[in-house]
Order: structure tokens, then C-alpha cells, then sequence
């Protein structure tokens, strides 16, 4: 027999997500930043969950360290794990969608392959955000040393030196974190975000 033939889901038995949305008087999306290393994502996320905090909405960051420290510590940073790290952020994502969270993913996310991973997992209420900073402004920030590590051969695959990234054609929103203040960006993501997750009866 089968690890299949042992499952038996039970979503059609539980509360719907509009039921969860209806007790928390929001509406749930998963807003996925991506960008390189040192653009601005986690700070950004830190920023809107604190201004949408202060209005009244549930919500929940996932970022890639605290991620990458729990559920995904047994991965690399090779393109199949990063995969397998995506996959598993968008189906715990997809929970919290679930349960009628606003959910703010922070994660590179290099390729547009990997974030449609995302995409196809967390349907339709995933919205791309790009938090666009140049490599060499990331370099220059370098807030946490990782480039000069990655230049100087101590990290290997390090996006935006020895792997690529490929920035979003369309994303549903971007801030140019280079020509912007956080407050200025953080602002302008929370009045993009906030007709989508404002309750309707």
C-alpha cells in the first residue's frame, strides 16, 4: 500500500477561509516580496506589518532567516533546495491564507520559475512584490556581509555573484528602495495592499 492510499484530506470539513475572514473583518492575501539580498525586503515587511498592526489587521511575516533557522534548516542553497525552500514557504503561506491572514513573504526567490512555484500554490490571492535595489547599491549596504563573503569565495551560489537572479516582468507592485525612503515605501505598499484585504460584507 501506497504513503498515498494513507492520506485522507479533510478541507471540505473545516471552516472555510471565509469564515475566517468574516471573524477577523479582513481579507486574506499573501503579498510575496522578492529582491536580492540587502534591497530592503525584510525591512519593508517589518514595516508593513507594524502600520497594518496599528489599523487593526491580523497578519504574519515569513521571512527567509527565521525560515531558513526552522522548516528548511536541512536544506542548501543549491537550485533544487531553493526550490524545495520555496515550495514548503508557499504551502505554510497558503495556511495562513487559509485562516484569513494577511501573510507578508520576505524571500529572494531568484527565478521566475521558483516564485511561480509559489504562484501555483497559493492561487490567486498571491500578489508579487518587487523591492528593487541595484546589485551594487546591495553590495554597498552589504548589511549583512554576505557579499564580501560571496565575492571573496566563502559562499558559494550567492544570488546576484555566481547565480542569477531574475527580476519579476509584471510584479503587482515595486519600490525602488534606491530612489525611496523605507517610510515612503512601506506607505505605498500598505495603500496598495490595503483596498485588497479591506472587509466587505
Amino acid at each position: 500500500m501506497s504513503t498515498g492510499e494513507h492520506i485522507h484530506p479533510i478541507f471540505d470539513q473545516l471552516l472555510q477561509r471565509r469564515d475566517k475572514e468574516d471573524l477577523l473583518k479582513q481579507r486574506a492575501v499573501v503579498l510575496w516580496l522578492t529582491g536580492l539580498s540587502g534591497s530592503g525586503k525584510s525591512t519593508i515587511a517589518k514595516g508593513l506589518e507594524k502600520r497594518l498592526h496599528q489599523d487593526g489587521f491580523f497578519t504574519q511575516v515569513l521571512d527567509g532567516d527565521n525560515i531558513r533557522s526552522g522548516i528548511s534548516n536541512n536544506l542548501s542553497f543549491s537550485p533544487e533546495d531553493r526550490q524545495e525552500n520555496i515550495r514548503r514557504i508557499s504551502e505554510v503561506a497558503k495556511l495562513f491564507l487559509d485562516a484569513g491572514t494577511v501573510t507578508i513573504c520576505s524571500f529572494v526567490s531568484p527565478t521566475e520559475a521558483i516564485r511561480q512555484v509559489a504562484a501555483d500554490i497559493i492561487g490567486e490571492q498571491f500578489h508579487e512584490v518587487y523591492i528593487n535595489a541595484p546589485l551594487s547599491v546591495c553590495e554597498d549596504r552589504d548589511v549583512k556581509g554576505l557579499y564580501q563573503k560571496a565575492r571573496a569565495g566563502e559562499i558559494k551560489q550567492f544570488t546576484g555573484i555566481d547565480a542569477p537572479f531574475e527580476a519579476p516582468p509584471s510584479p503587482a507592485y515595486e519600490i525602488r528602495t534606491h530612489e525611496t525612503t523605507i517610510e515612503e515605501g512601506v506607505e505605498g505598499l500598505y495603500q496598495f495592499v490595503k483596498p485588497l484585504i479591506s472587509w466587505k460584507v
